[in-house]
């Protein structure tokens, strides 16, 4: 009896375009429901599309991904997970991309041991482009930071009246409630940003007495 069809497709973070993997399976006549995708990283395979496919295969099944990175990017893991789906439940696997990984083809001693090594080639590749891809967003994050460029939301500013807000808070004329409402800010932004007035200040008025005893001495 034959078993059913299936593909899987992973886009990640940075990749959002699915299209290219969804023209493949349709090429292979994968049907619409047999199809599982996944919007996450390829470190690793704790992914709920993918789980729920695994759970879903038996054996004698097909599954079809158009390249090992789209499986994953973490060397070992696709090892260990091409051993479950092939051997423990035993599917076969068609990787679009590479003819040489499929299973369906080369049975014997010499089809399996040219499948493994293409496998364990692939695999490594796929990894080592993760590690590349980490290695050049840290530079470049790095030096967008030394550029000045600032990451996170971008800073809210505070209104012009907030000295008087504070000064007004402080001398008990007006409540918490009431800065927050006039400022337009949550207690902890607030607060924070109350600090860093704070030390403004203080620095401000180190600043001025200093230059006062310059100007005293230089008289």
């Amino acid at each position: 009896m034959q078993g059913k069809i299936y593909g899987y497709i992973r886009v990640s973070s940075t990749d959002q375009n699915e299209d290219r993997q969804l023209i493949a399976m349709r090429s292979k006549a994968v049907p619409e429901r047999g199809i599982y995708m996944d919007k996450q990283s390829g470190s690793n395979f704790e992914r709920p599309q993918y789980k729920k496919l695994v759970r879903r295969l038996q054996r004698g099944d097909l599954l079809y991904v158009t390249s090992i990175d789209r499986l994953g990017r973490n060397y070992k893991e696709i090892q260990k997970q091409w051993c479950i789906l092939t051997g423990d439940i035993g599917v076969d696997i068609c990787v679009i991309d590479m003819p040489l990984l499929d299973t369906r083809r080369g049975k014997d001693l010499m089809g399996t041991f040219i499948a493994d090594l293409v496998l364990q080639i692939l695999s490594f590749v796929a990894q080592n482009e993760r590690e590349n891809i980490r290695q050049r967003q840290s530079e470049g994050i790095a030096a967008a930071k030394a550029r000045g460029v600032r990451f996170g939301r971008p800073r809210l500013s505070l209104p012009g009246c907030f000295p008087e807000m504070v000064s007004a808070w402080e001398n008990g004329r007006i409540g918490l409630d009431e800065v927050l409402k006039r400022c337009n800010t949550s207690e902890a932004t607030f607060y924070r940003r109350l600090r860093e007035y704070r030390r403004a200040n203080r620095r401000e008025r180190r600043f001025y007495h200093k230059s006062r005893s310059l100007a005293a001495e230089e008289s």
